[in-house]
C-alpha cells in the first residue's frame, strides 16, 4: 500500500510537470525552452497563472499520496525509509565478504538476510542492522561443530533435534515476536569450511503451515567474530573476538612466549574509541591479572604503549582459547554455598555467564522498567539476554546492556 501511494504521488507530480511544460511551449517557444529550468518555470506560472494553474494543481495533488505513503512507511519500517533517502536499496545490501543467495519468506514476509554466523553451535541468519533484527532465524544445534556440517531433519523425526526459532519486529512493537519449535519441521544443511573462518553451502528450512515460513538457497556464515583483510586479522572490526586477539597477541610478545591463554574475553560496549579492560590470562602456566588501556586508530585496535617486537619463532594463528575455572566438587562444598543467590552480582554474571544459564532473573533498568525471565547468556556485544514466555506460543527477548541495569536479582537458587 505504501509503495502504491508513493508511486501514485510521484506519477501525479510528474504528469503535472509535463503538462506545465507543454502549456509553456503552447504559449511560445521561448517560454517552453525557459520552463525547462526551474526558476523560469516559476516565472511562467506567475506570469500566466490562468493557463498554468490546472497543471500546477495536478502536481500539488500528487504530494498528498506521496506524503501519506512516506508517513506509513516511516511508521512501519523506518530503516527502509532511511535507506531510500540515502540512495541505498536495503534488501540487497549484504556484508561485502558474505555471499548470501537465500530466498523465501519468514512469517509471510520476504526474508533477505545480510548477516550470518555459526558460533558455539548456534546458527543465526539476520536481516536488518538495528539493535533488534527486523527478521531473524536462529537454529540451536545440540552439539558445537568443527569442520563440515550436514544435517537432515524431516517433520516425522523424533529424538534430540535442533531447536528452530524465528523472530520478527512489527512496526508498532518495541520488542520482537518470537516463535520456537523443536520438531515438525524440514531442515537441510550441507556446509563446507571456507578459509579462514567461514562455512558455505546449501540451506533449506520449511516450518509447519501456521508459521508461513519457507527459506532456501546458498548461505555463507562466519564461524567466529574475527574479520580478515588480505589474510590477516582486521583489527578495525569492533568485536570482543578482535579485542581478545589483540590482547593475546600483545601478551605473547610482552612475555616472549606463545604459552598465553585468556581466561575470558573482555566485556565491552561498542562503538568506542578507547577502552580500559581487566583480563585474566594464563601465562606460562601461571594465572595473572592485567589492566590494559586499548585504543583504536586507522590501523585498528591496539594496546597503548605497545612497543614489544614480534615473536621470532614461527607460529600458526589459532583462535583465542578460553579457559574456564574448574567447578568445585559438590562433596567438599558446604550446602549453603550451593545457593547461587549468595554473593550474586552483575560482575559474577559477566565473569561466568555459564553458571547462571536458564536461571530466573529480574533486571531493573535505569528507566524504571523491569525485565524478568530466564537468563540466556551474553550476546556478541556483552549484553545480557533474558527470555520471558508471553501469552500464546511466543516469547519476549530482552537484550540489556550492563550499564543500563541498576539492580539485577537472581530469583532461582
Amino acid at each position: 500500500m505504501e509503495a502504491l501511494l508513493i508511486l501514485g504521488g510521484l506519477l501525479l507530480i510528474l504528469a503535472g510537470a509535463v503538462w506545465l511544460i507543454s502549456l509553456a511551449f503552447s504559449t511560445s517557444l521561448l517560454w517552453g525552452l525557459g520552463s525547462l529550468l526551474p526558476p523560469l518555470t516559476l516565472a511562467f506560472v506567475f506570469s500566466h497563472w490562468r493557463v498554468a494553474r490546472k497543471a500546477l494543481i495536478l502536481s500539488c495533488l500528487g504530494f498528498i499520496p506521496l506524503i501519506v505513503g512516506l508517513s506509513l512507511l516511516a511508521s512501519r519500517d523506518a530503516e527502509r525509509l532511511e535507506a531510500i533517502f540515502s540512495l541505498r536499496w536495503l534488501p540487497t545490501q549484504v556484508e561485502p565478504d558474505l555471499a548470501m543467495g537465500v530466498r523465501g519468506e519468514l512469517n509471510g514476509r520476504r526474508f533477505a538476510p545480510q548477516q550470518g554466523e555459526l558460533i558455539n553451535g548456534v546458527l543465526n541468519l539476520r536481516e536488518g542492522k538495528g539493535f533488534f533484527a527486523r527478521q531473524e532465524v536462529t537454529i540451536r544445534l545440540r552439539e558445537p561443530i568443527g569442520g563440515a556440517l550436514r544435517i537432515d531433519v524431516l517433520p516425522d523425526d523424533i529424538g534430540a533435534l535442533p531447536e528452530v526459532e524465528i523472530a520478527w519486529l512489527n512496526p508498532d512493537q518495541e520488542l520482537p515476536e518470537t516463535r520456537r519449535l523443536d520438531r515438525g519441521y524440514t531442515l537441510h544443511l550441507d556446509l563446507q569450511p571456507v578459509a579462514p573462518n567461514k562455512l558455505r553451502g546449501d540451506f533449506h528450512l520449511v516450518l509447519p503451515p501456521q508459521f508461513d515460513t519457507s527459506i532456501t538457497g546458498v548461505i555463507e556464515l562466519y564461524t567466529d567474530r574475527l574479520r580478515y583483510l588480505d589474510g590477516q586479522v582486521d583489527r578495525r572490526h569492533d568485536s570482543r573476538d578482535t579485542l581478545a586477539f589483540v590482547i593475546e597477541d600483545y601478551l605473547q610478545r610482552r612475555h616472549a612466549s606463545r604459552d598465553v591463554a585468556l581466561q575470558s574475553t573482555p566485556v565491552v560496549t561498542f562503538p568506542a574509541e578507547e577502552l580500559e579492560v581487566e583480563v585474566q590470562a594464563q601465562v606460562k602456566g601461571e594465572m595473572q591479572a592485567f589492566t590494559l588501556p586499548l585504543a583504536k586508530n586507522e590501523q585498528g585496535w591496539h594496546v597503548r604503549g605497545d612497543d614489544y617486537p614480534p615473536l621470532t619463532e614461527p607460529a600458526v594463528e589459532t583462535p583465542v582459547t578460553t579457559i574456564k575455572a574448574a567447578e568445585p566438587v559438590a562433596a567438599t562444598v558446604p550446602q549453603s554455598s550451593l545457593d547461587r543467590r549468595l554473593r550474586f552480582s552483575m560482575e559474577q554474571v559477566l565473569r561466568t555467564p555459564d553458571r547462571y544459564q536458564h536461571l530466573l532473573m529480574r533486571a531493573h533498568t535505569e528507566r524504571g522498567g523491569v525485565a524478568e525471565g530466564r537468563f540466556a547468556g551474553l550476546d556478541s556485544e556483552g549484553n545480557l539476554i533474558i527470555r520471558r514466555v508471553i501469552s500464546g506460543p511466543g516469547e519476549a527477548t530482552y537484550n540489556l546492556a550492563p550499564g543500563e541495569i541498576v539492580l539485577l536479582e537472581l530469583v532461582d537458587p
